[in-house]
C-alpha cells in the first residue's frame, strides 16, 4: 500500500526525474529478494506448525531465534562484503548501506507480525502496519517536499538538508518506520520464552526450504523484470525505461491490494480449518468469491485506468507504459487466484511442489524477458509476468486436483474469468476512452454476477 501511496510524490517531475524513479524501482526490486532470502520460509513454517504442535510457545520461540540469529549473520557477512556487492549489482554503496539496516529492521518484525495473525489479533495487526505506513509517509512528504524550504541557514534543520539526496532520503525515511514498528513490537520479545528446540527447528526448515526457494522464484517473477531492463536495455534508456514501467505497474496494485488482504485473512483459515469436516467445500466456496470480486475489479480498473492514472501518476512522462496495464492487473489476478489454490500443497505438507511451480514460473519470466526486452522493452516484460503467472495458476490447480481434490465450480469461475478478460482486453485497446461502452460492460458483467450470486446474496440477507 506504501509503494502506491507514495507513486504520485516519487512521479512528481519537481521531486524525482523518471530516470531517478526508475534507480529507486530498481533499488526495491533487489529489496523484494533480500527479504525473502532473509525470512527463508520460516514465517509460513510457523503457520504450520503454530496450528500442529501443541506446544506453540515452543514453535514461536525455535522460529523467532531462528530468524534473529540468521538476519545477523547473513547481513554482517553482507556488510563485510558490501564493496564487492555493490559492484556486482549495480548500487551505490550510500544506498546500499542503508538497504541492509531496513532488511535486518524487517527480518526482526516477521515472526511477531506473524504471531499476531495466528493468535486472531488483526486489529493490533492493522494499526501497527498502518502506523508503519504513516510514518514513512509522512517523513517521504516532509524530507521531500518541505525539508528544502525550512532549512534555512539559523534553521536547526539546516544540518539535516542535503541539495540532491533525494533518493536517500526515501531509504531513510523506510529506515525510521521499520525502525519504530520494531520498536512497537519489542513486548513480543520480552514476553519470549528463549526455549529453542533443535528436533522441531529441523522439522520446520525442512517444511521451510522448499517454501524459501519458491519465495526466491516469486521475487524473479514480481521484480526481476527491472533488473533485467537495467541490463539488457542501452544505459541512457534503461532507467527510463524501469521508470515509466514501474509507474504505470502501480495501477495493478488495485488487484494487489485485494489480493493480499485476502491472502493475508484467509491463510491462517485454510491451516486452523484443514481438521474440520470436509473443508474441501468452504475452500472451494472461497476461491469463487475471490475469483467473482477479483474479475470485477481487473474489469473495473481497466475501464476507468485513464481516469486513475492522473491522481496515481503525477507526470505524462510516464503515460508511454499505460500499455502494460490489463497485462499486469491479469497477472496479478492469476497470481491472487493461485495463492488461494496453493492451500493444497500447504496443508498436505507437499510444499516441494511449490517450489517447482515457482522454479517453472521463474524459467518462462527469465526466458521471455531475455528473448522480448531487446525488441519490446517494458512490453516484453509485461507479457512475460502475465504468461509466467498464468502457467504457475494452471499448474497449481492440475497438482490440486491429483492430490488434494477440492470441488470447484469450473463452470462459473470460467465464465467470470472469460467475460472479465474478454470484455477488459476488447475495450482497452479497441474503445479505450470510450465510458459508453466501458460502463456498459461494466454493467453487463455485474448483471451477470448477480444472476449467479443471487440465491447466496439472498442468504446474506436473510442472516443479517
Amino acid at each position: 500500500m506504501l509503494s502506491f501511496i507514495l507513486v504520485p510524490l516519487y512521479t512528481d517531475p519537481a521531486v524525482l526525474s523518471v530516470e531517478e524513479y526508475g534507480r529507486v524501482s530498481f533499488i526495491f526490486a533487489y529489496f523484494v529478494l533480500f527479504n525473502v532470502v532473509l525470512a527463508y520460509g520460516m514465517e509460513t513454517a510457523f503457520f504450520r506448525f503454530f496450528n500442529k504442535e501443541e506446544q506453540q510457545d515452543k514453535v514461536t520461540s525455535t522460529a523467532s531465534l531462528s530468524l534473529i540469529l540468521s538476519s545477523l549473520l547473513l547481513l554482517a557477512g553482507a556488510f563485510l562484503c558490501r564493496h564487492q556487492i555493490s559492484a556486482l549489482i549495480n548500487i551505490d554503496l550510500q544506498y546500499l548501506n542503508l538497504v541492509f539496516v531496513i532488511l535486518l529492521l524487517d527480518a526482526l518484525v516477521i515472526i511477531p507480525f506473524a504471531w499476531l495473525r495466528a493468535t486472531a489479533q488483526p486489529m493490533k495487526y492493522a494499526v501497527i502496519k498502518i502506523l508503519n505506513v504513516a510514518i514513512n509517509l509522512g517523513l517521504n512528504i516532509f524530507l521531500l517536499l518541505y525539508l528544502k524550504d525550512l532549512a534555512h541557514p539559523d534553521s536547526g534543520l539546516a544540518a539535516i538538508y542535503k541539495p540532491d539526496f533525494e533518493i536517500n532520503y526515501i531509504f531513510i525515511s523506510n529506515l525510521i518506520a521499520s525502525g519504530l514498528t520494531l520498536a512497537i513490537l519489542l513486548p513480543f520479545y520480552a514476553k519470549l520464552k528463549f526455549n529453542f528446540d533443535m528436533a522441531l527447528w529441523k522439522k520446520m526448515m525442512r517444511y521451510a526450504l522448499p517454501v524459501l526457494v519458491a519465495g526466491i522464484a516469486y521475487s524473479v517473477n514480481e521484480t526481476f523484470d527491472r533488473i533485467l531492463l537495467e541490463y539488457l536495455l542501452p544505459e541512457d534508456l534503461a532507467d527510463t525505461q524501469i521508470g515509466m514501467y514501474s509507474a504505470c505497474y502501480k495501477l495493478a496494485l488495485f488487484m494487489t491490494l485485494f489480493a493480499t488482504a485476502f491472502r493475508l485473512g484467509i491463510e491462517p483459515y485454510f491451516f486452523s480449518h484443514s481438521k474440520t469436516a470436509n473443508p474441501q467445500k468452504n475452500y472451494a466456496t472461497i476461491l469463487e468469491y475471490f475469483v467473482a470480486l477479483g474479475a470485477l475489479i481487473f474489469l473495473g480498473v481497466v475501464i476507468f485506468a485513464d481516469v486513475l492514472k492522473p491522481f496515481i501518476i503525477r507526470s505524462e512522462a510516464y503515460y508511454e507504459a499505460m500499455w502494460i496495464v490489463p497485462f499486469i492487473l491479469l497477472a496479478n489476478f492469476c497470481l491472487g487466484i493461485y495463492h488461494n489454490l496453493s492451500v493444497w500443497y500447504k496443508i498436505t505438507d507437499r510444499t516441494a511442489y511449490g517450489a517447482y511451480i515457482s522454479i517453472l514460473g521463474a524459467l518462462v519470466t527469465l526466458g521471455l524477458n531475455y528473448m522480448l526486452i531487446p525488441s519490446m522493452g517494458f512490453k516484453g516484460s509485461a507479457i512475460a509476468t502475465l504468461s509466467a503467472y498464468a502457467m504457475m495458476m494452471l499448474l497449481s490447480f492440475y497438482f490440486g486436483r491429483k492430490h488434494y481434490p477440492i470441488p470447484y465450480n469450473l463452470k462459473k469461475i470460467g465464465l467470470y474469468l472469460g467475460v472479465s478478460i474478454l470484455f477488459s482486453f476488447v475495450f482497452f485497446y479497441n474503445y479505450r476512452g470510450n465510458y459508453g461502452i466501458g460502463i456498459t460492460m461494466l454493467i453487463v458483467f455485474l448483471g451477470l454476477a448477480f444472476s449467479l450470486e443471487k440465491k447466496t446474496l439472498k442468504q446474506l440477507l436473510k442472516r443479517n
